[in-house]
């Protein structure tokens, strides 16, 4: 039986938390209840990928019932402990202050590789774009904005061990170029395997001269997309997904959210018009923020990750189980209209 299967057995993961989660709490008595939600529930013979939350209801020492939520996130050989160790850096650096929250670690544990932390419970910006709600998308973009200037500002650690190393460049972000391309040529042979593989040879000169010129790296998410930005309450925003936190270029953070934000809006909107004005809203906020400039060089390293996200968006919906042709093939049109014309990623 795969290992993993245990923690979605109820009697084992109770016994499980009331070792590992009831002493992180000392004004909890006992845990009264839990039930448990797979996010992603990926499992084969002996490897996994999994995402679990847990509604765990605890009792208290005056006799109250609290409900917490708690998440795994577990994966049979893909690094997670960094995810933890990420985790603990920020609520040290005090990251989290003000109207910023971010998952509490609660422990790694190394028998299923797998982190579990206290989730940050709320609506994503996904959730108001596809309800078309143009006020309440324009808010948590503001915000989304400050959140990110701020997270470009931490120092980083003197130790960078604890970050994750295989996703620290466009050559090896998982799944990772190499796997990519192979895949590309058996499922297709000829007929998108030169084209991606181009774009991504491109791609991996033009960030490898940045990093080789530039001495510096920014603590930056990895995946900045709107479904991990959370709207916590009416005032506070929280960020999630740890797993690609790393010392990079901060413009990736900012190309891959423009690309991800203008596609998600032109797909639930449909108005290319208001996805416009919410990349500029987006980069105006960001730069008010962290007193930074937007000059030639960093619009490049701009438009070079926005570029570069857009084509995962092309290989996605190649690989994915059930290919969707069509989309690919129409993003790639546009991904390669926009490099033919130099179009920058806020325009």
């Amino acid at each position: 039986m795969n290992k993993i299967l245990f923690l979605f057995d109820e009697n084992y993961v109770l016994d499980f938390f009331n070792k590992k989660v009831l002493p992180l709490y000392p004004n909890f008595q006992k845990i009264v209840s839990l039930k448990i939600y797979p996010y992603k529930k990926l499992i084969w013979t002996t490897t996994y990928h999994v995402v679990i939350s847990y509604r765990v209801t605890f009792l208290n020492k005056a006799g109250k019932e609290k409900e917490m939520e708690i998440v795994c996130s577990a994966h049979s050989s893909e690094q997670r402990e960094s995810v933890f160790n990420v985790l603990r850096f920020l609520w040290k650096s005090n990251f989290f202050k003000g109207d910023l929250v971010i998952p509490r670690p609660l422990f790694y544990d190394d028998e299923f590789n797998g982190t579990f932390y206290r989730a940050v419970s709320g609506r994503n910006l996904l959730y108001f774009i596809k309800a078309t709600d143009k006020t309440k998308t324009a808010r948590m973009i503001e915000r989304a904005a400050r959140l990110f200037a701020g997270l470009h500002q931490v120092k980083l650690p003197n130790d960078t061990s604890i970050f994750n190393d295989s996703n620290r460049l466009i050559r090896n972000v998982v799944p990772g170029r190499e796997m990519i391309i192979s895949e590309l040529k058996d499922r297709f042979q000829d007929l998108y395997f030169q084209k991606i593989n181009d774009l991504y040879e491109l791609f991996i000169k033009q960030e490898e001269e940045f990093l080789n010129k530039e001495s510096r790296r920014w603590l930056i998410h990895g995946d900045a997309h709107p479904e991990n930005i959370i709207a916590v309450g009416r005032k506070k925003i929280g960020l999630i997904d740890f797993t690609d936190f790393c010392p990079g270029d901060f413009a990736r953070d900012l190309g891959t959210f423009l690309q991800q934000l203008e596609y998600k809006i032109k797909r639930y909107f449909a108005d290319p018009e208001f996805a416009l004005e919410m990349k500029e809203l987006f980069l105006k906020i960001y730069f008010e923020a962290s007193g930074m400039t937007l000059d030639s060089n960093l619009q490049q390293r701009i438009d070079l990750y926005y570029n570069w996200t857009a084509v995962r968006t092309v290989v996605f919906w190649l690989l994915k189980h059930d290919a969707e042709l069509l989309k690919a093939a129409q993003a790639l049109v546009e991904l390669e209209a926009n490099l033919k014309s130099h179009r920058h990623a806020q325009n």
